[in-house]
């Protein structure tokens, strides 16, 4: 009797690379931190109900640039595939973007081609995480083979990435998939998630400004602030 064919062989499909250097740790923000908002020109509509001016717009901008320059020593020659986490990561996004062409434009280097998608995924309910994480409908499929870079706003317990991470894998098979985030809050919530490429690590305070919300509002400020209490009971959901 001949011997049965040998099994089919099914490639497994290869594990997207993280960034090759060891990240570069954040820009620390101390706890007691921040500007006054005599100090800092705050919309009037929202000045009652932030305490304090924890990041100024200025300074984002130079952070911007900094993780700009660490994401190109990362893929030098390749190009990326930007992917927006909506709706809280689209000015960190923009503001990335920018970036990364003003180090061909100002900064004289070689720029980063790159191309660009969105996708909704969020966990939070007010100034809480849920902990059951939202993830809208998206197609990523085109990703595979690419150098995808997910940018959000902020990592707070990681609930959100850990949960979009995988589901991502699950569909398609990027040749590296790395995040990029501006904030990165120091809190025992927090389920040891670290992003590759961060912006400042803040302390434990519920924050908004730059694209950031409190149920919708004062995503139009460019500062990162911290709400007050009155903020709070003002803008709750009624």
């Amino acid at each position: 009797m001949s011997a049965p064919p040998p099994a089919p062989v099914t490639a497994s499909p290869p594990t997207p690379r993280r960034r090759r250097r060891p990240r570069v740790e954040p820009m620390v923000i101390p706890d007691d931190f921040g500007f006054s908002k005599a100090h800092i020109a705050v919309p009037p509509h929202y000045a009652d109900y932030v305490d304090r001016v924890l990041i100024p717009a200025g300074l984002i901008r130079d952070r911007l640039g900094c993780l700009a320059r660490d994401i190109r020593r990362e893929h030098p020659g390749e190009r990326l595939h930007l992917v927006c986490l909506l709706k809280g990561g689209n000015a960190f996004f923009n503001g990335l973007q920018g970036a990364l062409r003003d180090l061909a434009l100002v900064g004289g280097e070689h720029a980063i081609p790159f191309t660009f998608d969105f996708i909704r995924a969020k966990s939070y309910a007010g100034t809480e995480s849920t902990g059951a994480v939202e993830i809208g409908d998206f197609k990523p499929e085109s990703w595979a083979g690419r150098h995808v870079v997910l940018c959000e706003d902020l990592v707070d317990t990681g609930t959100t990435l850990a949960a979009l991470l995988p589901h991502i894998l699950e569909r398609t098979s990027p040749a590296s998939l790395e995040v990029a985030c501006l904030l990165e809050k120091r809190t025992p919530r927090s389920n040891g998630f670290k992003a590759d490429y961060v912006g400042f690590s803040i302390p434990d305070h519920f924050v908004v400004g730059y694209c950031l919300d409190y149920n919708e509002l004062f995503r139009d400020m460019e500062h990162i602030c911290i709400i007050n209490d009155a903020g709070i009971a003002e803008f709750a959901k009624k």
